[in-house]
């Protein structure tokens, strides 16, 4: 197993090397990770990468190479360097599940812990849950778009690097898609692959009709032919329906689909589908790959393409139309006194003012169990919210009601004590299974592409006066 504890910015060693010497380095504090924009003006976010961030802060560790290498930095303490040496991840961490539907300024992890632990570890948690959550959140675009049609991972060699690959197939499956044509991602995670050919099958063999026997008479079972090599209509389809004929019928086999992987999607999965008919395969399925994204599909079955599955490579794998996830980690509060005080970062940019405090995310659930809005509470309060005070921080005047029939759920829970895993990790296929559940709590408005209905997050009214009086007092000190 890769050891990626030094996958981190060089500032967070700089600071927890200041802090351990200003004799700072047990003074506990909260990190909240949370993000300020949904990707592609979408209406929310999957919440993906947990596992895998988890596993970072059990195995966190600092060998012997990664001393020497710190020390000919020639910036770092011998009693730093001697404390990471032993170093092993001792806080408590909270957050949502993985498959979690989130929404901009709420916590999807939050870190308490020692306050050179809770630094360190900063660049490889927001490296783990932005990738994958923004990736599974595409997915599940696309997912949505295809309208119960099958969608696969075909984008491995068009990802960035490997881990991208690897862990972005993980994140599209978290976001719905049925299978995967790479394999590891099948070894590491059971993402069933499939696959059957590419062009230079097809290429090498004398003729394409000779091609298509060849694979069919291998593989009678599972026969799906690549039919754009030279020409769809003219030589693809009508040689993939004399191999049907003539190779696999005869064997009690049927030609499972063709696919194709590049042209006029919608024209040629039309004429196909005509073809297809004409000759008696009606249950020949068309396969269609290339450059497909949510607002292709959408324009695709506006004009009456005959299409069952899709293999999606790179739009899916990258995020191509918004590839980057802003989250964030900030601190927002430290322990004093065997208290939590706030913490919070003021800006400019009015979208950038943190929420401070160790709080906790809620989700109100109307009486059909949809959900209405979530609220933001400090972590020690007490919720009752039938009589809780709420305040919209953009509207402050306007009054919340809550019906009598309404219930509340808190989102975090703990997975690490102490240092200790306290959580059971689920399977891939339960986390996949939860975001469906979780969907279903989500209003049609919100999953709109284009100008989904926003869905309100609030605060409490005692987290509201504490943000408020943080405000005021800056004011009043600058």
């Amino acid at each position: 197993m890769r050891n990626l504890t030094m996958l981190m910015d060089f500032y967070e060693l700089t600071m927890a090397n200041g802090y351990f010497n200003l004799g700072l380095k047990d003074e506990w504090v909260v990190f909240d990770l949370f993000y300020r924009k949904n990707p592609d003006n979408g209406g929310f976010v999957i919440a993906a990468g947990l596992e895998q961030a988890i596993d970072y802060l059990l195995n966190l560790d600092f060998n012997q190479d990664d001393i020497a290498y710190l020390r000919s930095k020639k910036i770092f303490s011998e009693d730093f360097l001697a404390y990471l040496s032993e170093l092993r991840f001792s806080g408590n961490v909270y957050g949502v599940k993985e498959g979690t539907i989130v929404y901009p300024n709420t916590p999807i992890l939050t870190i308490e812990a020692p306050l050179c632990e809770a630094q360190i570890v900063e660049t490889m948690l927001l490296l783990t849950i932005n990738h994958q959550s923004l990736i599974a959140t595409k997915a599940n675009r696309i997912v949505r778009a295809a309208k119960g049609r099958a969608v696969m991972e075909f984008g491995a060699r068009r990802a960035q690097g490997y881990d991208g690959a690897i862990y972005g197939t993980r994140a599209c499956y978290i976001g719905g898609v049925g299978s995967t044509a790479t394999v590891i991602a099948d070894q590491m995670f059971n993402v069933p692959t499939v696959g059957t050919m590419a062009h230079s099958w097809v290429q090498y063999f004398d003729n394409e009709y000779e091609a298509f026997k060849a694979y069919a008479t291998i593989y009678p079972n599972n026969c799906v032919l690549l039919v754009d090599t030279y020409d769809v209509i003219s030589s693809g389809v009508p040689n993939a329906i004399r191999v049907a004929k003539e190779i696999l019928a005869p064997l009690g086999h049927k030609l499972q689909g063709v696919r194709l992987d590049s042209g006029d999607l919608a024209y040629l999965s039309k004429k196909v589908r005509t073809m297809l008919d004409d000759a008696g395969l009606e249950d020949t399925k068309i396969v269609v790959s290339n450059s497909i994204d949510e607002y292709l599909l959408e324009s695709l079955f506006e004009q009456g393409a005959m299409i069952d599955s899709f293999g999606i490579g790179e739009r899916m794998i990258t995020s191509s139309s918004e590839p980057v996830f802003g989250g964030v980690y900030k601190i927002v509060a430290k322990k004093q006194d065997n208290a939590y005080l706030p913490k919070i970062k003021i800006s400019e940019n009015t979208e950038k003012i943190t929420n401070p405090g160790f709080k906790w995310t809620y989700r109100v659930y109307d009486e059909n169990g949809m959900g209405m809005f979530d609220f933001l509470a400090l972590h020690d309060e007490k919720i009752d919210i039938h009589t809780l005070d709420l305040v919209d921080e953009n509207k402050p005047y306007k009054h919340i009601k809550i019906n009598s029939n309404w219930s509340a759920e808190r989102l975090q829970q703990q997975f690490i004590k102490d240092g200790k895993l306290v959580y059971e990790l689920p399977s891939l296929q339960q986390i996949q299974d939860d975001v469906k559940a979780n969907l279903a709590k989500v209003w049609d408005e919100e999953k709109r592409f284009s100008y989904p209905h926003k869905h309100y997050v609030d605060l409490t009214r005692k987290l509201y006066d504490v943000k408020c009086e943080m405000l005021k007092n800056y004011e009043g000190k600058n």
